[in-house]
């Protein structure tokens, strides 16, 4: 399954969004970069489907533009104008050549999920690699209106229990790609947020 960076030369606050090219292609949450639709239409004529983790703006900001664009199926755990799938924690989605089970994971965002299968994991924001807080092992800021670091604790808990051994590949919602051990990077985000260590000055 080939996977890119659609807003990697992003000039604005965004998510990653990743599209993954396969038997189902599966762009993984919009982002925020206005021309995101062309860099999409430079790998692919064609998307069936998009995921979103969760409905943050930097994540969803350019949904109803890629819907426009290539009118995919759109699955999302909470309610949006443009979703055709509800998905729910134990739900299995195709993204790529592979299987993902659908992780509820909030803490960070009430409609969060995580997406693993027996290879990748899409994370979302609940933990991210690399993002200029920690540089091996982070986690999704608890600081705002609405966010929870307890709940982001079990979140982080439930999805290392139910994430088979073999992931290594992690694609997260902010930081860097990670390929290598994705168990160890979680659990050091695990061990940092149950430490209760600060991922912003005034968290």
């Amino acid at each position: 399954m080939d996977v890119h960076h659609v807003t990697a030369d992003a000039e604005t606050f965004t998510c990653n969004a990743y599209l993954a090219v396969g038997d189902r292609t599966t762009l993984v949450d919009a982002g925020a970069m206005d021309g995101v639709v062309d860099e999409i239409r430079d790998h692919t004529g064609d998307l069936d489907a998009v995921v979103m983790t969760h409905q943050h703006g930097d994540h969803v900001a350019q949904l109803e533009a890629v819907c426009d664009a290539f009118d995919p199926d759109v699955y999302a755990y909470a309610d949006h104008p443009t979703r055709t799938n509800e998905i729910d924690d134990g739900d299995t989605v195709r993204i790529g050549d592979e299987a993902f089970d659908v992780v509820y994971t909030p803490g960070h965002a009430d409609d969060h999920v995580s997406l693993v299968s027996e290879a990748t994991l899409f994370s979302g924001d609940v933990v991210v690699h690399d993002d200029g807080a920690f540089d091996y092992g982070s986690f999704g800021r608890t600081d705002m209106a609405g966010q929870s670091r307890e709940r982001l604790i079990e979140s982080i808990g439930d999805l290392l229990e139910r994430m088979p051994e073999g992931v290594e590949h992690m694609y997260a919602g902010h930081g860097d790609v990670f390929h290598g051990d994705v168990r160890d990077v979680v659990t050091t985000a695990l061990e940092r947020a149950e430490n209760r260590e600060p991922k912003y000055p005034d968290d």
